[in-house]
């Protein structure tokens, strides 16, 4: 965990982690939007804005999401994903949009097992996991904040 306020040691953490995901997808098939350099590889954050953040932050660590630093007292927090971060900005004035502006999907290694963490916390999800015709298997479910996140996997190809 990266000390609370440390932004030097942030700055480390942040050069020191790979910019390429592990995702398991074969990049010599992706076909770069240019081919003139400048290519997007990655998303590195998604900042998500909150009026409490001790509810957040509370939501977040219940789910099992890894601090790096902030905290219920904090103006920023950050969460590690592999090698992405989820952070979230103390906002006092947020309120959600209506019904959703959108959604973070997060792939994890056991959907079902998520789901059932988020409802050992005392959360609601939207419904259920369910396998998807786009081939995942998914739920969504809202963070204090009114964040909708989908935690997600690929369904194994039906051929092999």
């Amino acid at each position: 965990m990266v000390p609370v306020g440390d932004a030097s040691a942030v700055a480390e953490h942040v050069r020191r982690t790979p910019s390429r995901l592990a995702t398991g997808v074969d990049r010599s098939r992706i076909e770069p939007a240019r081919d003139d350099g400048g290519v997007i590889e990655s998303i590195s954050a998604v900042t998500l804005a909150t009026a409490d953040m001790a509810a957040a932050t509370a939501f977040y660590e219940a789910l099992g999401f890894e601090r790096l630093y902030g905290g219920p007292d904090a103006a920023f927090t950050s969460y590690r994903i592999a090698t992405s971060y989820l952070n979230l900005q103390l906002e006092p004035t947020w309120v959600p949009a209506v019904p959703v502006w959108g959604r973070v999907i997060l792939w994890v290694d056991d959907v079902d097992a998520v789901y059932e963490r988020v409802l050992a916390a005392g959360f609601t999800a939207r419904f259920p996991p369910a396998d998807a015709t786009w081939g995942e298997r998914y739920f969504h479910v809202r963070d204090p904040s009114g964040h909708e996140l989908s935690f997600a996997r690929p369904l194994p190809d039906p051929a092999s």
